[in-house]
Parts: structure tokens; sequence; C-alpha cells
């Protein structure tokens, strides 16, 4: 394991992406699911050995990046995926997308399990669908956080959804399914005819602490009814490079992917390959070394938020950078983020981003330097004393 340490702000506010240009420089940015830490030095060496070989064109028959996703996959959280039954794309909205649109008719609904990341919201209707919600609810079987209501989706999957756009591991609250909760799943997708388009792209994220369970390895049913999106993105902090995956476990849903347009598969960047084949190959230590900072952020916002925002209630991740604050007991209305940016100058997510649910809720992004965390803590903490 290598040390991955976030690099100093003055260094970070010469990234031109969203998360250092949307806000003036007086603005602490703990907004967008980026993360502060440099490139992994094997991905830097992939796209520099691409530049210098000029290796810009478009891309090729080439599955190595599909490989090192299988190695991964096993390696990992022992998963067998076969790379024949794995196809790139753009990016993990765009495996979304494509997977709802080829699997439902106009106008079929699709489950949601909100708070969720706010694209859910709009892929559906891009895919052609209707949106059905079925919230999480909380207080999981562990005592950790929220859990998915499976009474519920066995109604909206009775009731005639046709499919589930599953977030696993969940964003915006780092929750990560049980096996026995995705067997549930399964079976009751496979008994009302319900796909599952599962986004697993925050599954590398999966803390120390915890166990990701990818869905199609789950049981036949899961692998039956389920297309998964993966890619290297949030993990290795590539999203600007776009390459993702879908990944079936199934003769028929392999055949699907790739009856679909070739030009969905040559939108995938040349460079978002390299990156991404360099990523799974060649750069799990970087990984284990930014999972361990993350972490230590994780505990370093519990122990700031006890001691200096005390009201503010907060459940520990079990993966990815994102936390999940609720501002209720403050009385800062249902957008505190609006608040913490006019007055604070801290950019977070408003919660009911995520859906109504999320009213009071912020969402924190703490993939930053301990130091920029802290501060952001106390600009917060010190509303609450005017």
């Amino acid at each position: 394991m290598v040390t991955v340490e976030a690099e100093p702000l003055s260094r970070l506010r010469q990234r031109t992406s969203e998360k250092w240009r949307a806000y003036p420089e007086d603005v602490l940015p703990l907004f967008v699911a980026e993360m502060d830490y440099p490139l992994a030095p094997a991905v830097a060496e992939a796209l520099h050995a691409a530049v210098d070989r000029n290796d810009t064109g478009y891309i090729g028959p080439d599955d190595r990046t599909q490989r090192a996703f299988a190695r991964f996959a096993r390696d990992r959280w022992g998963w067998e995926v076969e790379p024949a039954r794995t196809r790139t794309t753009t990016d993990v909205g765009v495996v979304i997308v494509e997977s709802l649109r080829m699997l439902i008719e106009p106008g079929d609904r699709v489950v949601i399990t909100p708070p969720v990341y706010p694209p859910f919201f709009d892929f559906i209707p891009e895919a052609g669908g209707v949106v059905e919600e079925v919230p999480l609810m909380e207080g999981g079987a562990d005592g950790r956080g929220w859990a998915l209501d499976v009474d519920g989706l066995e109604r909206a999957f009775a009731g005639g959804a046709k499919a589930f756009l599953l977030c696993n591991p969940h964003n915006p609250l780092g929750l990560v399914h049980p096996r026995e909760e995705l067997e549930a799943v399964a079976a009751l997708a496979a008994r009302h005819g319900v796909w599952v388009v599962s986004d697993e792209v925050h599954a590398p994220l999966t803390h120390s602490d915890a166990t990701f369970t990818p869905f199609l390895s789950v049981s036949d049913e899961a692998r039956r009814v389920g297309i998964a999106a993966h890619a290297a993105s949030k993990a290795w902090n590539l999203a600007g490079l776009k390459c993702a995956l879908f990944v079936t476990a199934s003769r028929e849903q392999s055949q699907r992917i790739h009856a679909l347009p070739i030009e969905v598969e040559v939108r995938t960047s040349q460079f978002g390959r390299i990156a991404t084949e360099a990523a799974y190959r060649s750069a799990r230590s970087w990984l284990d070394g930014a999972l361990e900072a993350i972490e230590s952020n994780r505990a370093l916002l519990s122990l700031l938020l006890t001691d200096r925002l005390p009201r503010v209630r907060y459940r520990e991740p079990l993966a990815g950078y994102l936390a999940w604050l609720d501002f209720r007991e403050l009385g800062w209305g249902d957008d505190p983020a609006a608040r913490i940016l006019n007055e604070a100058r801290v950019a977070v997510n408003p919660g009911t981003d995520f859906g109504r649910q999320g009213a009071g809720f912020v969402r924190l992004n703490f993939a930053c330097s301990p130091e920029v965390l802290t501060e952001a803590v106390d600009r917060i903490a010190e509303l609450t004393r005017h």
C-alpha cells in the first residue's frame, strides 16, 4: 500500500474541473464527487506513455480493459466475470440509460430508492420510463444506517413496475447492501418479471469494515435479470476520461448489450480505456492508500461533528467518501446547503437534490485533506454561534 495524501489547495485550484471552477476561491468545494488526491502513478504513467506514442486515435478492437476489470473483480470481490460478456461505453450514466432503453417500453415504471444519486431522476425519463419511488428505510439491520424496503419493492414490482435502478453501494449514504437483501431483490424481480440495473461505480471504494457484494454474483436469478454498471471513475478520479463498462453474467443479457449500436461503444474515450486498464491492473496499492486516507477522514469527521456540531447527525458510510449529514435539528430549513454556502463559504450538495427525503440534509465530500475538512466544519460550526 502506498501513502496517498490530498494535494495542497494552491495546487488544487490550478485544476479546471467542475469542483475547482464552479465557485470563487474563498469557497471550500466539498460537493461534487471528485477526490483531492493526485492521480495514481500507474495511471499517470499510462497516460503519459500514450501521449509519447501519439496514441490519441479512435478506440480499437481491444479487450484489455475488460480483462483487467475481470481480474480486479475476481481478486477484490471473488466474482468471476467473463470479459466477453462486458462492453465499454462513455460513462455509467450511458450504461444505465442504454440498459433501461433496451429493457423497458416507453411509459414503463422504473423503481428508485431515494434519497439517491440525483441523475437517477433524469436517467429514467431519458430512457423513456417513469420514475417510481420506494424510499429507503432508516435503521438497517446492522443498526448503522438505512436499508432497502424489500416489502415496498415487492409491492412496486407486483404493481407493474418493469425495472429497478439499484445503487450498490448506495450514494449518498455509503450503504453497502447485504447479500441477503440483494438475493431477496433478485428473487422478487425474477418472480415479477422486473429487470435490475445495478450502478456499482462506488464498489472499489468499499471500506475495510464492510464487504461489497456484486448484484450479479448473488444468484442465477440475479444473473438472468441484471446488468451492472462499473467504472474506475470514482475510485481513481477518472471521471473526465470517459470510460465505463456494461457487465452481464448470462448469455441473454450479454446478447442484449452486444446488440447495441456500435456507436455506444466507440464513444468510449481512448484515454479512458487506457487509464481504466492501468487502474484496475496496476493501481490497486494506490487505491488501498486512498481508502486508508478516506477512512481516516471518516473518523475525523465523526470527532469534529461530535465536538463542534453535536446536533448534526451523521452515520459513518461503509463505502465512498460522501457524508450524509442531517441538519434538521438546527432548524435551518429544507436547504441548509444554501446557508452553508452563503455564510460559511463551504459548498456542499443540497439534500433535496437526492429526493424529497433529503430535506434538511446535505451531502459533504470528505476526500480532502484533514486540514480542509477541519476548516469546513469550523466554518459551519461558527454559524451556530450567531
